[in-house]
């Protein structure tokens, strides 16, 4: 644990806070804290209070439960509820609203529903059950879609004919893309996410240095990480330049882990894909390529959702956008709160509304 606590000393951490107190010609900025892991530890080391007033931290679509979109969400309620299937799932879907219900409540009512902490968890429980078809909801960013691949590799490998996954599975360069050429929204530099940054490495940001001149910056999830990180997108901003540096080098490359994105590759192709809050974005989704059709829950079901609704009210769209903080959100701490949610953001350990309810509130 002591390596840790280097990441977690008060006396460094108030160096870096007079650092940036001492930017005085520093103007007015915004800096996207792109993952959801970060925005969790923002609001917990209340590192937004340590800040000088000159700069904001706004929280981004870095959360792949909350940018899943409720017609996903419905395919997987859909798949629960055939006749002689299980569901294999990462305990954060669970209670993640669709349209009309959530796995949780499908659950209640007589799904087969089982909770795994991984791939290879579904792909044992489908060894253990041949006569079931055991499906598993494929969400999330580059850091998790390798492993999914390498199940369906295994599942080929070992002629596994019950198993299948509905992939939802996205990747993060193309919706940074779609934020940063929004003119509605305002971002003066980027924290870019760690765990995706140790799959897709630095050079994946330099298109938006070059495109947009973005000042970004790969932080880690302690407080002296990403106080860092604001310290050296501040002295970029100051200057006025846009480069990609790393405040993580003990986790990330410039390359990247090209083995893992080459595995995901040999199984995914990119296909447009809706994102919560950013409508259908070009080449950001992943689908599983034709060849592994076999082990494809939407073509081997067909399950097709025509329609699916955003809850009423809720603000997670404009909020993953950083259009709008948590508590601009009418139903914030009223009619949404940890217990009963109304929308992903306040359901995930990476959504935004759920960090701000356990640590601001305000």
């Amino acid at each position: 644990m002591e390596w840790l606590n280097r990441y977690r000393d008060s006396g460094l951490a108030a160096k870096l806070t007079e650092l940036l107190k001492r930017q005085e010609d520093l103007g007015p900025v915004r800096f996207m804290e792109v993952c959801g892991t970060h925005t969790v530890a923002i609001c917990r080391h209340g590192i937004r209070q340590l800040l000088p007033p000159a700069i904001t931290l706004t929280s981004g679509p870095g959360c792949p439960v909350c940018v899943t979109a409720t017609a996903d969400i419905d395919a997987f309620i859909l798949a629960a509820k055939l006749d002689g299937t299980i569901i294999t799932t990462f305990g954060d879907l669970l209670r993640v609203p669709g349209s009309k219900s959530t796995l949780q409540e499908a659950r209640a009512e007589g799904a087969d529903i089982r909770t795994v902490y991984s791939t290879l968890d579904a792909l044992q429980i489908a060894r253990e059950n041949p006569d079931r078809q055991v499906v598993f909801p494929g969400v999330g960013f580059e850091t998790t879609t390798p492993t999914v691949a390498a199940a369906i590799l295994t599942a080929a490998a070992e002629g596994i004919p019950n198993f299948s996954v509905i992939s939802s599975h996205k990747v993060m360069p193309p919706a940074l893309h779609a934020l940063l050429a929004d003119p509605a929204i305002r971002i003066d530099g980027l924290i870019c996410p760690g765990h995706v940054s140790i799959m897709i490495g630095a050079d994946a940001y330099e298109p938006f240095v070059a495109q947009y001149n973005t000042p970004c910056v790969i932080a880690g999830f302690e407080p002296i990480d990403i106080l860092t990180g604001v310290v050296m997108l501040a002295e970029q901003a100051r200057q006025k330049t846009a480069r990609v540096e790393i405040a993580y080098d003990r986790a990330v490359a410039r390359k990247g882990n090209r083995q893992a994105i080459a595995v995901m590759e040999r199984v995914f192709e990119p296909v447009d894909a809706p994102w919560r809050g950013l409508a259908v974005i070009p080449g950001s989704g992943l689908e599983i390529r034709p060849q592994f059709d076999r082990f494809n829950a939407r073509k081997r079901f067909a399950i097709t959702v025509d329609d699916a609704k955003d809850p009423a009210g809720c603000a997670c769209g404009d909020v993953l956008k950083s259009i709008k903080t948590p508590a601009d959100c009418r139903l914030f701490g009223t009619a949404c709160v940890p217990e009963h949610p109304v929308g992903p953001c306040m359901v995930s350990g990476e959504g935004a509304c759920g960090a701000y309810y356990r640590y601001q509130k305000t």
